[in-house]
Parts: C-alpha cells; structure tokens; sequence
C-alpha cells in the first residue's frame, strides 16, 4: 500500500535532489511543494516540520522524517523501506568491466575518457549527485566559460557527455566494498556489484562544528549550504564560519538576501583567494570577525538568535545577534565505506602512488578531493579524472 509523501522544497536546492533521487530510486511517488514557489505554503512547512528551516523538509503519512540527511540515515539504518511500506526485495548480483564511484568533476570525466575507450563503465553517483559543486552559485575560473557558469549546469552537462560515450549512470550510494579478492565486491542497498578495475572519485563532504548546540539547531538556523537556506532569513542577520572560497562566496551571496552577514574565522588572515577576499572586504554589508570561534550556538529552543563567539587571542567571550550561522569550515573525505581497505594520509586522504592515480591495491585507482587535500578545485578534480581513467584502461588492456 502506497503511502503519502510530501516534500517541501524550493529552487536550485542540491539536497531537494537528492532526497527525490533516494525516493526515485525506491520507485515511490511523492507531492513536492516548491515554497519558493509558493510562498503561502511556508508557514505550513515550519508548523509540519517542527520548526524546520531548512530545505527539504520530508512528511511521510503525518510523520515528520526531518531533511535529506535524515532520509539518508533512514536507509543506512534499512529503516526507510518499511516506512515507505515496501517489501524486502531480493538480493542481485551484476558483473562490470569497470566501476567509477562519484559524480563529482572527477568521476565524470573519468566515466568520459573510460566511456570514449568503449570500457563500458559504470558510474555510483552517490547520495551528493554532482558534489560539491551543486551548493555553489556560478564557478569563474572553470576554463571555457569567460562568463561563469552555475555549478548545478556544469555538472548536469558532464552528466550528459558522460551518457552520450555509454556510460551508465545508477543513482546509489556504495555503503561498503571487499577489495580482498577478485572481482572487487561492490555493496548498494539491497544490489550486489562485481567489477574487474574500480575507480573512487567520491569526494569530501561539508563539516560542522562538532559543539552541543549545533545539533539541536540544525535545521532550525544552523546549515552548511546559504545557498540552499539563506531564503529562510531575508532580512535577517546571519552568520557564516570559514575562511576559504565557499565562505567568501556564501557570504557575498547571502549579501542579496539578508540585512547584515557576520563572517567568523579563527585566524588573522584569510586561505581564500584574493579575489574572493577583496570582494568580501569591500562588501558594506559584510562584517569580518577575526580571530574568533563559535563557543556555541543560542536560542529559544525552536530557532537560532544569538552567538557565543571566543577569541581565539586573549580568550575572551563575546555575544552576537543573528538568526542564522551557517557554516563552511572544509570538508572530510569520503572513505568510511572503504573500511580501512587502503592507506590514507594523515587528514585521511587516499594515499596513490607517485604521480599516478594507482592506489595499494592493483586494479583500484582513485582521483578528485579525495586525494587532493591541497588544491581541491573542479579542475584538477577533473585532470586527475582523466589520469585514472587512462590508468584503469591500461591495467585492464594488460591484465585481460
């Protein structure tokens, strides 16, 4: 028996996507109601989500599910099925040549140059469709767009090229991989993958601050994406914590929407690009708090109004009024699902060999932020992508 889903979203928002993607997936329909689109309809998402501020917001039946991290967790728990009233379904086994891992600038030019090689591949997009470059607004400095791009169209086209040489694309996040013996095991959900050469392209997602306080607001004030939440506090006060490009572009960007941006950075200076800097520095809107942290977050229980910021120097504590911190402090890789398979670095980046995309293991390679704690950009995420696809070619071509 179906049951009643409705997701509350709004426009350009990557985690709507991947909460319908996950939805997809299970082959159950859902109601979608754009509250940007319809803004009438906000006030009925907060009273249904327990006061949820952040897109999406997931009603199953009249049980609130909470937003797309929450959906995920669900199904890593295998309690999502039986929510959404679906039988257990059997077990499958499907051999590949080759499997790419990731649907960041990495693995989809890996899937082209294996697709144009006629390797078949088949690419795992993972629950963050895209990667990171979904939350940002436009890229300038990707080569052939002198008038900046949306990141949500670039990869949508890298998609596209990708499909266009063959490759299949399965929405699905691997939840664990035995690269003990061969063929390597693949595990998703319920499916059972085999693959001869495998290619890990899966990135690093958002962190957060780790304190209290931020997991009893998040969702209430507290987000790692402006540009999917700043809507919620037109003509509020807000807060960003970072020091890096996202942070420099989420706060011009949140500039558009909100009456004042606090921008909170643990140092003196900034690793953000200069142009992004001086953007920021000219920005009236935008006030920089140097040498400061979130202590913790403040509020009435049902939404953020204050900050708890110390300083980082003489230690000292200080208050501001905001409605909103949202936060952009980098990212971790993603090699939970590897289990321990493959040494990684000291920040728990892979590890690959000399200047190749080859890890310990014959057969495997792996590229993009994932291994790149340095530069971390959709161009050498994208190089290093056509490195390890022409590395997985030649292993296969001797390895028949």
């Amino acid at each position: 028996m179906s049951k009643e889903i409705i997701i509350y979203s709004k426009n350009n928002c990557p985690y709507c996507v991947r909460a319908k993607m996950l939805l997809e997936s299970k082959g159950v329909s859902y109601t979608e109601i754009n509250v940007q689109d319809h803004p009438e309809e906000k006030e009925n998402m907060i009273r249904r989500s327990n006061g949820g501020k952040t897109f999406p917001q997931i009603i199953i039946e009249d049980l609130h599910i909470g937003g797309c991290d929450d959906l995920y967790e669900l199904d890593r728990l295998k309690k999502l099925d039986s929510m959404l009233g679906l039988d257990n379904k059997k077990i499958e086994v499907e051999h590949h040549n080759l499997v790419i891992v990731g649907s960041g600038p990495a693995g989809y030019t890996a899937a082209i140059y294996a697709g144009r090689a006629n390797l078949k591949p088949v690419l795992f997009t993972g629950n963050e469709k895209g990667g990171q470059l979904t939350t940002t607004t436009d890229i300038e400095n990707f080569p052939g767009f002198p008038e900046g791009i949306n990141g949500v169209d670039l990869m949508m086209s890298m998609e596209e090229q990708a499909k266009k040489f063959e490759t299949k694309i399965i929405f699905g996040e691997i939840t664990k991989v035995d690269l003990s013996k061969r063929p390597f095991t693949i595990y998703v959900g319920d499916k059972v993958y085999t693959s001869d050469a495998l290619i890990i392209a899966t990135g690093a997602t958002a962190r957060y601050l780790d304190i209290p306080s931020e997991k009893e607001y998040k969702g209430r004030g507290v987000s790692a994406c402006a540009t999917c939440d700043g809507f919620f506090f037109k003509g509020n006060d807000v807060a960003i914590a970072g020091g890096g490009d996202t942070a420099m572009e989420e706060a011009n960007y949140l500039t558009n929407l909100c009456n004042k941006v606090y921008l909170i950075h643990r140092r003196d200076s900034f690793r953000a690009s200069q142009t992004m800097q001086d953007r920021v520095k000219n920005n009236p809107k935008i006030e920089i708090i140097y040498n400061s942290v979130v202590e913790e977050i403040l509020g009435d229980k049902v939404e953020v109004n204050k900050l708890k910021l110390k300083n980082t120097v003489d230690g000292s504590i200080s208050t501001i009024d905001v409605k909103a911190l949202f936060v952009a402090i980098g990212h971790n890789p993603n090699t939970k699902f590897l289990d321990g398979q493959l040494p990684l670095d000291k920040s728990g980046y892979l590890l690959v060999k000399d200047n190749t995309s080859a890890t310990s293991i014959p057969g495997v390679f792996a590229c993009g932020d994932i291994i790149d704690s340095k530069y971390r950009q959709a161009i050498t995420a994208a190089g290093s992508g056509c490195k390890a696809a022409i590395d997985a070619e030649h292993w296969l071509e001797n390895n028949k």
